[in-house]
């Protein structure tokens, strides 16, 4: 397991656990630290159920990022990527299609921003920028989202398991709505969120009380329901319309997309405890 942060990264407080680093480890990565594993195996004993939650969020992505690539998109940015680990979009890309894409991963934390760097070093058509998620102003109008990005054509924007660490005075749906404004018809906006209306009883316990301990991280997490993300997408305008079969949960987002049979009984496994959508911008 790697032990220092990159170069690009010194300063950077090591001394409590980071929740990227955290779901780094729980997707088998390597870019993690000893008080990252120990926090993740503490979060484990509360809430079994989130490392496979973290794992169908990143499946959740690579159906997203294949059903906009089939769609014809060829421009992704994505929002809070965080630590690059297995599966990320310009490899999902790589893996797709042959021909030219786009792809800008954007993040705020240092150490993120500095791996990132690291894997994009011999990759031309995919950058970072540094910024916070909310400051789409910042994002929009960066130097590697001016070169990478053309503003004329479809863009896929993810914001996959990132908005659940923006609080009530982050206005998510105002921010969406700026991102969804600047961008051509026929881009995508795909959300995924951790839920709060979890049928089980005992399973929203165990959940209350992994969302309590995240508040040591740098980013205490939220839970959000149906209705609260299915109003994000509302929000969006009259330009926008969510892609079937709208807020729904992981496993039922394109399942035909989910070919391996473990893959697939982990997905109904996992079933209750997140949501997700798709919606996608029409023209005027």
């Amino acid at each position: 397991m790697a032990e220092q942060a990159p170069r690009e990264a010194a300063g950077v407080d090591v001394q409590r656990p980071n929740p990227g680093r955290i779901y780094d480890w729980f997707l088998g990565g390597d870019s993690n630290w000893a008080i990252d594993r120990v926090f993740g195996e503490r979060l484990l004993g509360m809430w079994p159920q989130i490392a496979g939650v973290a794992r169908q969020n990143r499946a959740l992505m690579q159906r997203v990022v294949t059903d906009a690539l089939d769609a014809g998109i060829r421009q992704f940015l994505d929002l809070g990527s965080g630590i690059p680990t297995m599966g990320n979009v310009h490899e999902i890309v790589e893996q797709h299609i042959d021909e030219p894409a786009r792809v800008v991963y954007v993040d705020s934390e240092p150490v993120a921003a500095a791996h990132t760097r690291i894997n994009l070093q011999d990759t031309d058509w995919a950058g970072i920028v540094q910024a916070d998620l909310l400051n789409w102003h910042e994002v929009l109008t960066h130097d590697t989202t001016r070169r990478l990005l053309d503003p004329e054509q479809p863009v896929c924007v993810l914001a996959i398991s990132v908005l659940q660490f923006i609080g009530p005075d982050g206005d998510i749906p105002e921010v969406l709505r700026r991102y969804g404004r600047r961008v051509a018809p026929g881009s995508r906006i795909a959300v995924s969120h951790f839920a709060s209306d979890v049928p089980d009883p005992d399973a929203r316990v165990a959940m209350e009380r992994f969302r309590t301990e995240c508040d040591v991280t740098p980013n205490p997490l939220w839970l959000r329901d149906r209705e609260t993300i299915t109003g994000w997408f509302d929000g969006l305008g009259e330009q926008w319309k969510l892609l079937d079969p709208g807020v729904a949960h992981l496993p039922d987002w394109r399942p035909d997309l989910i070919s391996d049979s473990d893959a697939k009984a982990e997905a109904e496994k996992m079933r209750p405890f997140a949501w997700c959508g798709v919606s996608e911008k029409h023209q005027a």
